[in-house]
């Protein structure tokens, strides 16, 4: 009888980083390509918010609900039986309190998420205390933050002054002194995402943040090329010049693996 392979946990998370091996992710929000990321070699499935725009057509993240986060969880836990699912807590379901965070990432978590997301710095410690106090896994988000996009004025690279260098590498640690076990580093520098990494002990992903990082994530849209909308510049096309679409998933594995991706064209000095 053939063996199934074991779950990717935390645990087998953070040894790939000790070991320096990178960790490769992409963002799912379905069974089908679930099991296709998961056949690739892909560690970590991310249940993004922004499914809001590449799924929902919508111009910003902000109008994904809990019961829309709730519903993709689910089905990509259907279609998974190796990697770690990340779920984002949606806009407006963590940022009132504690106590509001905590039974919404319940309702994740009963999904199938083995951890989940939100995006701030220093005002979510006192959350993320509260969750992992209470058996709840969570990954730290900061730089780039989509859900403040109208507060950030757009989709713009952060952290490009020494102050803002110096609060975001401060809120990266202590969002992991209350209890974070993993660090989404979004379009900043290279240099700030490398200091970063290099002061945590806990893994980072990057999305736009240079190949310093223990691991990349990138939206599945962007990485195949299907998405209508204006490509970021850290992402790349990985369906083209192959001749499927699984061919292209196992490209994005190698290339981050071998450390060819992200190149210094999909980075920010």
């Amino acid at each position: 009888m053939a063996q199934t392979a074991l779950r990717i946990t935390l645990n087998t998370l953070q040894q790939m980083t000790r070991d320096g091996e990178k960790i490769a992710a992409v963002t799912c929000y379905d069974a089908s390509f679930a099991a296709l990321l998961e056949a690739a070699g892909v560690e970590v499935l991310l249940v993004g918010d922004s499914l809001g725009m590449v799924v929902q057509g919508q111009e910003t993240t902000l109008p994904v609900s809990m019961d829309q986060m709730e519903y993709h969880t689910r089905c990509v836990a259907r279609g998974s039986r190796r990697a770690f699912i990340v779920a984002d807590m949606p806009f407006g379901s963590y940022q009132e309190s504690p106590q509001q965070a905590l039974r919404n990432a319940a309702r994740l978590m009963a999904a199938g998420a083995h951890m989940v997301k939100l995006e701030g710095g220093a005002a979510m410690a006192e959350t993320v205390a509260f969750l992992t106090a209470r058996g709840i896994p969570v990954f730290g988000h900061v730089g780039l933050t989509p859900q403040s996009v109208h507060q950030l004025g757009g989709y713009r690279v952060q952290g490009k002054t020494d102050e803002a260098a110096r609060r975001m590498v401060e809120d990266a640690l202590l969002l992991q002194q209350s209890g974070a076990a993993m660090m989404l580093l979004e379009a900043i520098p290279v240099p700030l995402a490398r200091q970063i990494t290099h002061t945590l002990t806990i893994p980072t992903v990057g999305i736009g943040a240079g190949a310093d990082c223990s691991g990349q994530v990138l939206v599945l849209y962007d990485m195949l090329g299907i998405y209508p909308g204006k490509t970021p510049r850290f992402a790349r096309n990985f369906l083209s010049g192959t001749d499927s679409v699984q061919a292209a998933l196992e490209a994005y594995v190698k290339a981050v693996k071998d450390g060819r991706f992200p190149g210094p064209e999909h980075a920010f000095a």
